[in-house]
């Protein structure tokens, strides 16, 4: 309870911010919902590549369902962006780069699974799906951190980062969202991963 208190009182006080006013808060979601799928994409290459350096089955399930977990946190990282945007813009989509960069990734990303799931050869599948799924995490930095950036954005911090500087936010604000971004949601993300692994390999040897 003396944590939730002290945790609330930070919650509670947000610097002003012209346009963003109260709505600031919901960058201890939305920016954290990048985080996450930044660092399960990560491992979920990191996995295909050991999979094509050892053809080791077990890698590809893993780097399939961590694939999975950071496209379930890019949508939501999408759609508290939109809702963000309607209360800042004026509207949920306004074919901001950013936005666009965001879907873009998304969808390569999916095509992904779509790619996996026309091939009915296990090792096909995984080998062609290690390939893809590299490419599709090296896209990842145009499609949202290289090419929005070049370009003018209504998104904040359109030739920074936004939220990891002092114009976007303060002290106070810091010691609620990076312990959440980082250990909070990540940590979620990859324990409900870690289920979905374990799931599929108890089903891979019921079929053994």
């Amino acid at each position: 309870m003396l944590v939730y208190t002290f945790i609330a009182g930070f919650l509670g006080r947000v610097p002003a911010k012209p346009i963003l006013n109260e709505t600031i808060r919901n960058l201890y979601f939305h920016v954290a919902m990048w985080f996450s799928m930044m660092i399960l994409f990560t491992v979920s290459v990191i996995y295909s590549v050991k999979y094509l350096r050892t053809n080791n089955h077990t890698f590809d399930i893993y780097a399939l369902e961590y694939a999975k977990g950071g496209i379930v946190f890019g949508c939501l990282g999408l759609i508290t962006g939109s809702i963000w945007a309607r209360f800042t813009w004026g509207a949920f989509w306004s074919n901001d780069p950013k936005q666009l960069g965001a879907v873009i990734a998304l969808l390569i990303y999916l095509a992904y699974l779509v790619l996996r799931n026309s091939m009915t050869d296990m090792d096909k599948r995984a080998r062609i799906g290690g390939v893809y799924n590299i490419f599709a995490y090296a896209m990842l930095f145009p499609t949202i951190w290289i090419l929005p950036r070049m370009v003018e954005s209504l998104h904040p911090g359109g030739m920074g980062n936004p939220a990891l500087d002092t114009h976007d936010i303060d002290s106070r604000m810091r010691v609620v969202f990076w312990p959440g971004a980082i250990p909070g949601w990540s940590l979620l993300g990859v324990w409900i991963t870690t289920l979905r692994i374990r799931l599929q390999l108890l089903a891979e040897r019921k079929h053994v």
